[in-house]
């Protein structure tokens, strides 16, 4: 049973991105390793920007410096 997680930053991806992502990664799991789509488990966490950092610095302030 293959499990897959997904953590993007909490940006307001929507239902249906998200949809596509769990549909997508299922559908490469299938082609790939020609894995059962009943069997595979994706789970997308959203993570507060805050709480994600890129070379030492929190994405909000990345976010801030680059405008």
């Amino acid at each position: 049973m293959p499990y897959v997680n997904i953590k993007i930053t909490k940006e307001g991806a929507t239902t249906e991105q998200k949809r596509l992502l769990i549909e997508g990664v299922t559908q490469l799991l299938v082609d790939v390793l020609n894995k059962n789509p009943q069997t595979t488990v994706v789970v997308i966490d959203e993570v507060e920007m805050d709480n994600w950092g890129i070379g030492g610095i929190p994405v909000t302030q990345l976010r801030k410096n680059s405008k």
